[in-house]
């Protein structure tokens, strides 16, 4: 008798102890970082909750001159297509990124941002964000055509957040905020 009421106490000691792990496990939950009243994702979105009633479909925008790494000697042109939908639980928002050779002034005034963007032929990037806050956080997704090679999942570097957030904050946002 003594035996299981030895192993009774034992069983309930080492039940107790599990318990006690799994809840430490479920109450530590990564803290998310406060969102910077600056952040040009955060920005864009309240813009758009306010304005647009948090919808964006085919917004195209011309973006950045730059030197084409195949050919130093030629400048490209990125030109941008912008989509957001605040209902939506993955991907709120989305750029998709095609480049042109660098577009002249009067093919500026001859075509519109849509059919520059469609000159372009195909995505070379596209960003995927979820959630206001830096590019690469849980939900944020990053995709690259490699050569003639369609889209695929690709790192988040520095680089790419970089090239996230100068479209965001020197291209869409003032585009938006002239309409």
């Amino acid at each position: 008798m003594r035996w299981k009421f030895l192993h009774f106490r034992l069983a309930v000691l080492v039940l107790a102890g599990l318990s006690g792990i799994g809840v430490q496990n479920l109450g530590a939950k990564d803290k998310t970082p406060p969102i910077d009243p600056n952040d040009p994702t955060l920005r864009l979105f309240q813009l758009l909750d306010a304005s647009r009633g948090g919808k964006l479909s085919g917004f195209f925008v011309v973006a950045d001159v730059y030197k084409d790494p195949s050919s130093p000697d030629e400048e490209m042109q990125h030109i941008l297509r912008a989509e957001y939908d605040k209902d939506r639980g993955y991907a709120r928002f989305n750029i998709y990124v095609r480049s042109v050779g660098k577009i002249a002034p009067e093919q500026m005034k001859t075509y519109t941002p849509k059919e520059l963007f469609d000159f372009g032929i195909s995505d070379q990037e596209k960003f995927m964000k979820t959630d206001p806050g830096q590019f690469g956080r849980s939900g944020d997704n990053y995709m690259r055509a490699e050569g003639d090679r369609p889209l695929a999942s690709a790192p988040i570097t520095d680089d790419v957040r970089k090239a996230y957030d100068s479209f965001v904050s020197q291209h869409l946002l003032p585009a938006l905020q002239k309409k």
